[in-house]
């Protein structure tokens, strides 16, 4: 089975809305968007997200409903590791530096990343 594409901008929009939303018709997504675009517009994207297995559709009480198709976490990492090939030439310091001068991080963000790179240390020590 040939994998997902990977999704556009406004894709990754509509699949962080159903991130935070859960399960959700079209009407649900548009207004969590907030953006300037027509309801059909969103309608078309998320039609075109289930072709390409982006979306999965579902019907109840006689309404569409939508769901990303893949979990939140499967689907970061995959665009994650697009970017960290195609714009930081694989180097993931390279990345995450750059993420982390982006905006500014509150203390618990930075102990979380401590926390993380600590497991990950362990794990590579435990795997020798």
């Amino acid at each position: 089975m040939p994998e997902t594409p990977m999704p556009t901008p406004a894709e990754a929009d509509i699949l962080a809305a159903l991130w935070r939303l859960g399960p959700a018709t079209v009407r649900e997504v548009h207004d969590a968007l907030a953006k300037d675009c027509d309801y059909n517009t969103t309608l078309t994207q998320m039609r075109l997200m289930t072709d390409k297995g982006l979306l999965l559709r579902s019907e109840r009480f006689r309404s569409h409903v939508y769901e990303a198709a893949a979990p939140k976490n499967e689907t970061q990492k995959r665009i994650a590791g697009d970017l960290l090939k195609r714009v930081f030439g694989g180097s993931p310091a390279g990345l995450i530096l750059s993420a982390l001068g982006a905006q500014p991080t509150t203390p618990e963000e930075r102990a979380e990343i401590r926390r993380m790179l600590d497991e990950l240390d362990g794990k590579k020590r435990r795997g020798k």
